[in-house]
């Protein structure tokens, strides 16, 4: 139905006493049109302004005004029971006379019009243009009597006092309701003016009967009074207090105040209501649901306005949003599992191993504490994919965080709510985020962690990565115990000896070595150049790689122990392969070693190779890079001289060490060995690793500078077809070394297939690749005089 508009305007004003017609001489016709209006109601005697923006109802003010100048006027309801149109208005209104009309610029009209008499609905006669309806007068009761004039008097008293506290009433409608002899009037004129809700003035113009109109208005006059007299009070207590930035918060602890005088009960709030059921349907701990509705008790007496709210607010939030019960179910299928591990990683079998082990326990026993391991390798190794990878094999949510340079305690542990802007540790937004009370966890670099003023990080790891202690983690913030015994934590390092021992002790260490030659050749077959050929746009028909080719880019391109670097260079091919088809080249592209420069250019690195010939003094040595092995050429000569020893080549004071040792051991044997006396008197022995520019250390290189001395000694060339590896004692044993794999794929690389190495090192050899074993001899000493035997080229010596 059509809709009255009706602008913010003053007051409605009383009519002068001489005003309009006389009610008895009225004549309201029985047909007019009608006007519905929003949040407004008319009174009989009462002069209100309008506006009117609606076309229909601007074509009803001007036929109103081409004859009565008569409307009849009814209010919608504020909250209809139903949804039919009937349903949607009060049945009683008010007719009104167009006093005034005033034409605006934009179309619409303002008007000024003067209740006349009280009307009721009787039917609908036609809505085209507009509504008409048939309607009845009703008119006015007239009767006088004690009761009234007591009436009067009381509602015109204090009706006067309402204006005196009030500040949104003129004082002309004061002096008018001194000059109103009529009840039916004063009664009307009155409720016009108050503050009260639409529904209370409709009672009023509804109600017929005279006495049991001016009770009404008696009632809604004093009711009035009554919360002005007490907000005027409530003002007085607090003016004092005030300040521009509080002004708000006055506001509601005002109206707080006025609830509680008149006894009525404070609504809850949907809010906290809604609060409520969360705190007692997600799961949480007694104490944690304990203090969370102690905390919603709190905020029910704060100001929405205040800091404090906000900050409380925020609070339960975080305890309701955290996963308290909520968990993701395990796949415990060890097979499917084992096959999406060894999908998406090559090799690394004691990591695979240790994960399916967690997964047959966990499905043996159903509630178990989380492993929490620590991935310790070279970067590049896929350390961080391989626990997404153990995510999904376990069909567990992942999140990682890194903790590299992290200094401050509170971002493991968290802030107390006392400061501004306080916010849970890292742990539990992780936690958070995921929202399950089991998710795999990767904390990596924790072997970069630092400390300063502000605490120290890995002291506060302790407890989260204590299966011990982590079922109760306590963060700062939250300031009650989460459980963290579900999660799986992961944690990756480069340096194991960067972590703090007590931290250490705390995680099952699994090594990841860095990937030999062979290895990258199999991981970018599989993974790194089918993700690159997607990557770029490219198909299996556009570019492929032989595994030849493939080596010579490992070889020649990149030294690392990932394979990091190996997928940047594939790109780079993939994308000069993706500009030549762009130029309209269909001719499919292989790599080789003979076309890899014309692609990535010229070689960065040169391979390492042994010599041709056996020379005097040369002996090749193996080595253990974060990149992978290497082989190592040591060189020694002498000259005239005090028998000093100079060693160059950027070495460390561990290998400085294994050179004296080699030089002590010989000198205390030289008779044994055929070695003249004399020449540790009268020369400077001087000892040199190639590629100064690289530091070299570690004890391993002990029989290498052994056989390299004693061919110089000797005047005996060192076999070019061996590689020596191992540490020496003063007593002439040799002792283990480490990175076994490394140093003998780094033999095979260089043409060598004979290594001579540690009788204690036998057991490691199952770590090289069988290919790689069955191509290679291997021959194992425990004693210094068994490896120049075998590494010198003379037949026979002296012991």
């Amino acid at each position: 139905m059509p809709e009255m508009d009706h602008s913010t305007m003053p007051p409605p004003a009383a009519a002068p006493p001489s005003a309009g017609e006389k009610p008895e001489t009225l004549v309201i016709p029985e047909m007019l049109p009608a006007m519905l209006l929003s949040d407004v109601i008319i009174f009989p005697n009462v002069i209100v302004p309008l506006v009117v923006t609606d076309e229909r109802m601007v074509k009803l003010v001007n036929d109103a005004l081409s004859g009565s100048k008569m409307i009849a006027t009814f209010t919608r309801i504020p909250q209809p029971v139903s949804e039919s149109a009937e349903d949607q208005f009060y049945r009683v209104g008010t007719a009104v006379q167009i006093l005034k009309m005033f034409r605006v610029p934009d179309g619409s009209i303002r008007l000024l019009v003067q209740g006349l008499a009280r009307i009721r609905w009787v039917t609908l006669l036609g809505t085209d243009p507009y509504l008409t309806v048939r309607i009845e007068a009703m008119g006015a009761d007239r009767r006088r009597g004690l009761k009234i004039e007591a009436l009067m008097r009381t509602i015109s008293d204090e009706f006067h006092r309402v204006i005196d506290y009030s500040h949104q009433i003129p004082d002309e409608v004061k002096i008018a309701i001194y000059n109103i002899a009529d009840p039916g009037v004063l009664g009307d004129i009155v409720t016009s003016n108050l503050s009260v809700k639409i529904e209370d003035k409709q009672e009023v113009l509804q109600t017929f009967e005279l006495e049991e109109r001016l009770k009404k208005v008696a009632s809604l006059v004093h009711h009035e009074l009554k919360l002005l007299q007490l907000g005027s009070k409530i003002q007085t207590e607090v003016e004092g207090e005030l300040e521009k930035s509080q002004r708000q918060y006055f506001l509601r602890e005002q109206l707080k105040a006025i609830r509680r005088e008149l006894g009525e009960e404070e609504d809850l709030g949907a809010e906290l209501k809604e609060f409520e059921k969360k705190v007692m349907e997600v799961g949480m701990s007694e104490e944690a649901q304990e203090v969370a509705l102690k905390e919603i008790g709190r905020l029910r007496n704060m100001s929405v306005a205040s800091a404090e709210y906000t900050v409380s607010r925020t609070y339960i939030e975080w305890l309701i949003a955290l996963p308290w019960s909520k968990s993701s179910e395990d796949r415990l299928d060890v097979e499917v599992a084992e096959k999406i591990l060894n999908e998406d990683h090559y090799g690394l079998d004691d990591v695979k191993e240790r994960i399916l082990e967690f997964l047959a326990v966990r499905k043996l026993r159903k509630t178990m504490k989380g492993p929490i391991l620590c991935f310790v390798g070279p970067p590049g190794v896929g350390k961080t994919s391989l626990g997404r990878s153990i995510a999904r094999a376990m069909s567990r949510q992942f999140n990682r965080m890194s903790l590299g340079g992290m200094r401050d305690e509170a971002e493991i542990r968290g802030h107390r709510r006392t400061y501004i802007g306080a916010l849970p540790g890292r742990i539990i937004q992780s936690v958070r985020r995921v929202a399950v009370n089991n998710p795999v966890l990767m904390l990596d670099e924790i072997d970069k962690l630092g400390q300063d003023f502000r605490g120290d990080p890995s002291s506060a790891l302790l407890e989260v990565l204590d299966p011990e202690q982590n079922f109760s983690f306590q963060d700062h913030y939250l300031d009650v115990p989460f459980d963290l015994s579900r999660v799986m934590f992961i944690t990756t390092a480069n340096d194991m000896h960067a972590i703090p021992l007590p931290l250490r002790d705390r995680m099952e260490i699994l090594q990841l070595p860095g990937y030999i030659s062979p290895e990258k050749v199999e991981i970018a077959k599989h993974y790194l150049v089918p993700r690159q050929l997607e990557a770029n746009g490219l198909k299996k028909s556009d570019l492929s790689f032989t595994v030849s080719g493939l080596e010579s880019v490992i070889a020649q391109y990149t030294r690392e122990a990932g394979v990091r670097a190996l997928e940047q260079q594939i790109a780079g091919v993939c994308r000069k392969v993706a500009r030549t088809l762009a130029k309209g080249s269909k001719t499919k592209v292989v790599i080789t070693p003979k076309n890899v420069a014309d692609f990535l250019g010229v070689f960065r690195f040169l391979e390492d190779k042994a010599t041709k010939e056996a020379e005097v003094g040369r002996a090749t040595g193996l080595a253990w890079t974060p990149f992978g092995g290497d082989i190592l050429a040591i060189e020694s000569t002498w000259m005239p001289g005090s028998k000093d020893l100079q060693v160059t080549g950027r070495l460390g004071d561990v290998m400085k060490e294994s050179a004296a040792i080699a030089l002590s051991y010989l000198r205390a044997n030289a008779a044994g060995f055929g070695i003249a006396e004399d020449i540790f008197r009268r020369r400077d022995i001087h000892i040199h690793i190639p590629e100064g520019a690289t530091p070299k250390d570690g004890p391993s290189a002990g029989i290498t500078l052994c056989a390299s001395l004693a061919s110089l000694f000797l005047n005996v060339p060192v076999r070019n077809d061996v590689a020596l590896t191992g540490e020496i004692t003063l007593r002439g044993r040799v002792l283990p070394i480490g990175g076994l794999r490394e140093k003998v794929v780094a033999a095979h690389r260089a043409n060598i297939h004979e290594v001579i190495l540690p009788r204690q090192n036998k057991k490691d050899l199952q770590e090289v690749p069988e290919n790689i074993r069955q191509q290679m001899k291997f021959v194992f000493v425990d004693r210094v005089d068994e490896v120049l035997h075998l590494a010198l080229l003379r037949t026979s010596r002296k012991r």
